[in-house]
């Protein structure tokens, strides 16, 4: 990790950037499997499977119940547990949030109304490759099932003997997960975005994916579907000082730069001499890790920045605008008060990131490379729609009757005025 001492305002900028993900190359092959399933459905899905893993493609798409009973079976009595403790708190804290109907007497005889309505068709990507992440089936389906989304549906890849994750199957089962689909990659995002013989179309598009995933959601978001959020690899940002254990420190480091070579962490302090242990530290349990040379590849497009005082730690981070912001000081709360970029933040030196990613009740499904400036993580509003309805009696229209012809004449829009004209001439 590069250090930096009391970098000056006038580079922030460039301190504050990602590893670039712009590759237009990639976007090309991603454009190509987009149009290949739009035009070709289940035969193009197939035939892009068969081409990446290169090995024939000889099972169904859909899993079957007899493949969900069969993973149920290979699933261990702790990692059971481990996913009904963690469903129940995210259960428990996204149910808190369900929006109440709004109802307003705007003027007398003028009745407005906001209704949140489900989402009727939602699709759920899950990971898989080298960490399938059955605990996102748990942050994106348990929404879905508190919100009232009447269809859920699921893409996850397969692995090379066609078998998806068991983990991943069971807790899409214990979530009430509709359907399941052997299907990875950007071609799982267009087959979800445009339907195809066997995977239904969906409204709106939720989960994390690597690069192909990742710029399938954003050509096809705003176009064919609804997306959740851009986003792009994992990231974190630890504000620590001397008050904090180096090891605690290293630790939630790490715990973000072993996602992938992509990844990004960011140590923000106050003494230069507690980086220094820090990144000590950091070396040493970075040598314990099974996914070394993924954090290693991490650390080398991350940084360390020693700040002099409070209000430049808070303005970089607010600039940084963080996926996980860790928050590990004397007086943590001082510092979290006054953040507002982030996706997420954990507060003080025993709540770390890992606790939001599997069982605190928090969502993991966030913004990264610095959308959590503009956009919200996956919560129950991510899972629903806040429909208008009004009323208006003859004595409420005739009350704003003056105010709509005048705005709507003086737009040049003469049948919106003569539409309340009509009415009051009966």
């Amino acid at each position: 990790m590069e250090t930096f001492i009391s970098p000056d305002r006038k580079i922030w900028g460039e301190l504050v950037k990602r590893p670039s993900s712009s590759n237009p190359e990639l976007a090309g092959r991603v454009a190509a499997i987009v149009d290949k399933v739009e035009r070709g459905g289940d035969a193009a899905i197939r035939e892009i499977e068969e081409s990446i893993s290169g090995i024939g493609f000889g099972w169904p798409f859909e899993v079957g119940e007899a493949e969900v009973a069969e993973a149920s079976s290979l699933v261990s009595d702790e990692v059971k547990k481990a996913v009904a403790d963690a469903a129940a708190n995210i259960r428990a804290f996204h149910k808190a949030q369900l929006p109440s109907p709004v109802e307003v007497m705007t003027a007398p005889g003028v009745r407005c109304l906001q209704k949140p309505v489900p989402i009727s068709r939602v699709g759920l990507y899950i990971p898989g490759g080298t960490a399938p992440l059955f605990s996102t089936v748990l942050m994106l389906a348990i929404p879905a099932e508190i919100a009232g989304c009447p269809e859920v549906v699921l893409c996850t890849p397969a692995g090379p003997d066609g078998k998806v994750n068991p983990a991943v199957l069971y807790a899409a089962k214990y979530c009430g997960v509709g359907r399941v689909f052997r299907i990875g990659g950007a071609q799982a995002i267009a087959a979800m975005a445009f339907g195809t013989e066997s995977v239904p179309k969906v409204d709106k598009i939720f989960g994390p994916g690597n690069q192909y995933v990742t710029t399938a959601k954003q050509m096809l978001g705003g176009r064919r579907v609804a997306i959740d959020m851009p986003a792009g690899p994992s990231e974190v940002m630890v504000i620590a000082d001397s008050t904090a254990d180096p090891a605690f420190v290293a630790a939630d480091l790490l715990s973000q730069a072993e996602h992938g070579r992509d990844s990004q962490v960011m140590l923000v302090c106050p003494d230069e001499a507690f980086a220094s242990s820090v990144l000590a530290e950091v070396d040493r349990q970075v040598a314990t890790l099974s996914r070394e040379a993924f954090a290693l590849d991490a650390l080398s497009k991350s940084r360390a920045l020693v700040f002099g005082s409070d209000d430049e730690i808070v303005d970089f981070a607010n600039l940084y605008a963080p996926e996980h912001l860790i928050i590990q000081t004397s007086d943590p709360w001082k510092i979290a008060d006054r953040i507002v970029s982030a996706g997420s933040v954990f507060v003080g030196k025993y709540t770390p990131e890992s606790a939001g990613d599997y069982a605190s009740g928090t969502n993991h499904t966030l913004p990264t490379c610095g959308w959590g400036a503009s956009y919200s993580g996956v919560n129950i509003d991510s899972y629903m729609r806040k429909m208008t309805l009004q009323e208006i009696s003859p004595e409420g229209l005739a009350g704003l009757a003056g105010t709509i012809v005048t705005m709507a004449e003086a737009e040049g829009l003469e049948a919106h005025a003569n539409a309340v004209k009509v009415r009051l001439g009966k």
